[in-house]
C-alpha cells in the first residue's frame, strides 16, 4: 500500500511522467502509457526527463509524421537487460541499451488532439531497433476498449500496411534529404506480443536497479528522517 504521504503529494502536484506514475498493476500485460506526440504534430515533443515537462524536441522539417500515437512508459529504461535480450535475439555484440524510457506506439481510431496525457495500452509487438550500437525497441500497442484495434493480441493482426509506415518513419525520421549519410539504426526483427511483454519487463527491471529505493528515499525528506532532534 503505497505511503499516504505520496497520495497527499499527488493531490497538490504533478507527478512526473516518467517516475511518478506506475506502469501499472497489471503490467506487462496492460500498461500505463504517456503520449508526446500524435499524428497531426509537424513538431516533434519530447519529455524532459529532469523537469518533467513536455518540450520540443525539434520542428519537422521534413513529412516525417508518425502514424501513431507515440510516447513512453513510465518506470522504464533500456539498460543492461534490455540491450542483452537484444543482443542475443538479433545476434549483434556489444549493444548497450540508449538509457531512456521505453518507447510505445499506440494505435487507436481515434483522433485525438494532443499529447501529454496518459491511456492505458495493451502490447501487441514491437520493433527490435537498434540505433548506433543502442538498443531502441518500439513497442507497439492498442488502445485499451478501442473499437477498431482494441480487439487485436498480436502484431500479426495489425495491416501490413499500417506496420511498413510505422518502420519507414522509425528508420528516415532522423535523416535528412539529401544528406548522403548511411543510414544510423536498422530494425532487425519485428516481434510478437510474447517479446513485447519480456521487453517491458527487463526495462522495468532496468529501471528499477537504476532508480531502486528512490520512493524511500523521498519519503524520507519528505517526513524529515535523519534531522537532528531539539
Amino acid at each position: 500500500m503505497k505511503d499516504p504521504i505520496w497520495k497527499l503529494m499527488g493531490m497538490l502536484y504533478q507527478s512526473h511522467p516518467w517516475h511518478g506514475v506506475p506502469i501499472g498493476d497489471d503490467a506487462p500485460e496492460q500498461i500505463t502509457s504517456y503520449i508526446e506526440i500524435v499524428p497531426t504534430d509537424t513538431v516533434k515533443y519530447e519529455l524532459d526527463k529532469h523537469s518533467g515537462h513536455l518540450k520540443v524536441d525539434r520542428p519537422q522539417g521534413f513529412s516525417n509524421i508518425c502514424p501513431t500515437l507515440y510516447g513512453l512508459v513510465p518506470q522504464t529504461l533500456c539498460a543492461g537487460r534490455v540491450a542483452e535480450y537484444s543482443s542475443r535475439k538479433s545476434g549483434k555484440d556489444n549493444l548497450i541499451g540508449d538509457n531512456d524510457p521505453l518507447d510505445i506506439c499506440v494505435l487507436t481510431e481515434k483522433d485525438i488532439a494532443h499529447g501529454n496525457l496518459f491511456l492505458q495500452a495493451i502490447p501487441i509487438g514491437g520493433f527490435r531497433m537498434i540505433d548506433q550500437g543502442e538498443a531502441d525497441d518500439k513497442i507497439m500497442a492498442v488502445l485499451l476498449g478501442d473499437a477498431t484495434y482494441g480487439h487485436m493480441q498480436d502484431i500479426s493482426e495489425v495491416p501490413e500496411g499500417v506496420v511498413k509506415r510505422l518502420k519507414h518513419y522509425f528508420l528516415t525520421y532522423k535523416q535528412v534529404p539529401g544528406d548522403g549519410a548511411p543510414r544510423s539504426c536498422e530494425i532487425t526483427h519485428t516481434y510478437g506480443r510474447e517479446e513485447a511483454l519480456e521487453v517491458i519487463q527487463r526495462s522495468h527491471a532496468d529501471y528499477n536497479e537504476l532508480f531502486a529505493g528512490l520512493e524511500d528515499l523521498l519519503t524520507g525528506m519528505l517526513r524529515g528522517d535523519g534531522e537532528e532532534q531539539g
